[in-house]
């Protein structure tokens, strides 16, 4: 699945790539300033990183889907079948 990267810190100051589903990935070319998202309708992602294929059963050590995101992938694939 097509993804943007997030650097969040966490409570603890580890900070985690959470993974989002952007809005309309096919207009990036790499050189974006503003990153929309699936799970929000006001928030994005500014000078974002490039977005990447990400695996929706991600299990890489400090990574992770946003919740809201893979909840909006998911029932779109559900609908689909």
């Amino acid at each position: 699945m097509l993804a943007t990267p997030e650097r969040v810190h966490e409570s603890d100051w580890t900070e985690v790539v959470v993974w989002h589903k952007p809005v309309q990935p096919e207009q990036c070319h790499g050189e974006c300033d503003f990153h929309a998202l699936a799970c929000s309708s006001v928030e994005g992602i500014v000078l974002p990183g490039p977005n990447q294929d990400v695996p929706l059963d991600l299990d890489r050590p400090g990574e992770r889907w946003c919740t809201d995101c893979l909840a909006i992938i998911n029932a779109a694939r559900t609908t689909e079948q």
